[in-house]
Parts: C-alpha cells; structure tokens; sequence
C-alpha cells in the first residue's frame, strides 16, 4: 500500500514539477534522471530476487522492448502532453491507463470482460471528459459571474 500510494503521489504532483520547475530543462534529460534514480532505488530489491535460473530469450528481449516502447516513448509523449495541455489535464491520462490495461487483457489474453469492468470503464472516461472539458461548457457547476447574472438562461 505505501508503493501504491508514493506512485499516486508521483502521478499527481509530478506533471506539475515538470511544468514549474524543470520545462527549461531538455525532456530526456529529465526522463534519464528520473529513471536512473528510480534504478538506484530497486536495485537493492532486485537484487534480493535475482533469479537462479537464466530467463529465456523471449523474457530477456521484453525488457528492452518494455524500456523502450513502455517507458522511454511513453516519458517522451507524457512530456509533450504537459507542455501541449497542461499539468493538470494531462494527469487524466493516468486513470485512463487501467481502463486500457483491462482492455487489452480481454482481447490480447483472453480475460473475461465483467460488467465491473464496463462499469468502471464508462466511469473512467466520464471522469476524464468531465475533468478535461473546458468549465464554459459545464456552467451550471459553477457560480455565475457577475455578466452572467443570477437567474438560469433558460433561452439556450
């Protein structure tokens, strides 16, 4: 649970640090920092669990490809989403990821598909369109302004 929590932490604050304090700094840069501490930091861990087998070539050829295509191009997009939206609405990407996961698990790996999980789903992405939609086209969640008046535009 205290893994869970420090990676939500990282997922909400981090897009903002990246906007505030690091922008001026190259997006590669900032990704190889960043995932040469979290390295330093598993290290220990992994090597308590070193494996006493060697793994097979298709196990040792998924991690370069999960680097490179899970990690290093996903960095990569995640930067350009903050610059190009913002931190706060680009953050929404990562409750949309488990959605995705499940997804692909139903259809890549043959998972059962729950009502849960649609459920979820449909919650997910309402979420999301709710949190990134611009707040002129939610306007009775908000106060009016002063132009605006106090009584409901009932003409619209």
């Amino acid at each position: 649970m205290a893994e869970l929590a420090v990676v939500v932490i990282g997922y909400a604050v981090g897009p903002v640090i990246l906007s505030r304090h690091l922008s001026d700094l190259s997006p590669v840069s900032v990704i190889a920092a960043s995932l040469a501490v979290c390295a330093f930091a598993y290290a220990p861990i992994a090597a308590q669990q070193w494996p006493h087998v060697m793994p097979s070539t298709g196990v040792l050829l998924s991690v370069p490809a999960l680097a490179l295509a899970c990690t290093a191009v996903a960095f990569l997009l995640f930067f350009a989403l903050i610059t190009e939206i913002g931190p706060v609405r680009s953050s929404v990407i990562t409750y949309i990821n488990p959605a995705v996961a499940a997804l692909l698990g139903v259809f890549a790996l043959g998972e059962t598909f729950t009502l849960g999980m649609g459920a979820g789903f449909v919650l997910v992405v309402c979420g999301a369109a709710l949190a990134t939609s611009r707040t002129a086209q939610f306007r009775w969640f908000r106060r009016p302004t002063s132009r605006e008046g106090t009584r409901p535009d009932v003409t619209r």
